[in-house]
């Protein structure tokens, strides 16, 4: 196993134990992060990032289900992440949303790009409109806020 490999596990139980401290600890104090939200460069708009699904999704998980051995920088994986809506979301339009309860299961992919023991681009890949269609929401909701 790579020590690139050996990081990105490191960054998935951060991720997955809500240790937003040792999450940053995986990145690079400049490090990008790309995601369908937007991009975030440096920790603290990573961390802005994270504290959002957490806060959003108190139960938060990801789940490594495909690892692109042949692959080793970047790291590419696929994930199923799961969560429970419970408290406030950020939505693309700025607006807040208060949990609602539902639980959401959401596929994704990302490549995180390592130097000098560091991740330095992580970019994440996920269909915005199967996480907000299991949120309740559908294109008429988002489109009706985004003007």
């Amino acid at each position: 196993m790579s020590a690139v490999w050996d990081l990105k596990r490191q960054l998935q139980i951060a991720t997955n134990s809500h240790d937003l401290e040792r999450v940053l600890d995986c990145y690079s104090v400049d490090a990008v992060y790309v995601a369908p939200a937007g991009i975030a460069e440096g920790h603290e708009q990573i961390a802005w990032h994270y504290e959002q699904y957490f806060k959003g999704f108190p139960d938060f998980h990801a789940t490594a289900w495909l690892e692109l051995a042949d692959c080793d920088n970047p790291a590419i994986t696929e994930w199923t992440y799961t969560g429970t809506h419970t408290g406030p979301f950020l939505l693309p339009d700025g607006d807040e949303i208060e949990g609602t309860g539902r639980r959401i299961t959401v596929r994704a992919t990302c490549a995180a790009h390592v130097e000098n023991g560091k991740i330095v681009t992580h970019r994440e890949y996920f269909d915005q409109l199967e996480l907000y269609s299991q949120l309740g929401f559908g294109l008429a909701r988002l489109n009706s806020t985004i003007v």
